[in-house]
């Protein structure tokens, strides 16, 4: 009897020292940004709000269409997390309407964050390229903060 409270207790004070601590969750902002793009009026390159935006991206396996969304004045988009230097996304602003297409070239830094997080990737030396065979409905584009560390500040502004 007195080895079974002895390996009772042994077994309690174990269970908490065990127990981790809240590091295997990622939810502070720590993940792999996204690329931000804001909407500009091609006449007064004044803020746009858009009606309705249909986002697709190609991540090497073919588009895949991120949804619509509608009365917005920016877009968050994840890129690639391969080694692959770009990154090309499709808007447009009907669901059957024309498509305008945007490579987005860049260079990859990644950094460790935790066990919970794994690897974040930052994106740098950004540079935008609209196709010219698709120049509706996004008139043309302006390149905003080159890198991506966050998603506060905007990375390219679209004119329509």
């Amino acid at each position: 009897m007195k080895y079974f409270k002895f390996l009772i207790a042994f077994c309690f004070i174990s269970l908490l020292f065990s127990c981790g601590g809240d590091d295997d969750i990622c939810d502070s902002g720590e993940g792999t940004p996204r690329m931000k793009f804001s909407f500009l009026t091609e006449a007064s390159g004044k803020e746009r709000t858009v009606d309705s935006l249909f986002v697709a991206v190609d991540y090497g396996s073919g588009k895949v269409q991120l949804g619509a969304q509608t009365n917005i004045t920016s877009r968050v988009v994840p890129l690639r997390v391969d080694n692959s230097p770009y990154t090309d996304v499709y808007f447009k602003v009907r669901t059957n309407g024309a498509e305008s297409k945007v490579r987005v070239n860049y260079t990859t830094k990644s950094s460790y964050v935790s066990p919970g997080c794994g690897i974040k990737i930052n994106y740098e030396n950004l540079n935008s390229v609209l196709d010219p065979t698709t120049t509706t409905p996004v008139k043309s584009i302006e390149a905003g903060q080159n890198f991506i560390e966050n998603e506060n500040k905007t990375n390219l502004y679209l004119l329509f």
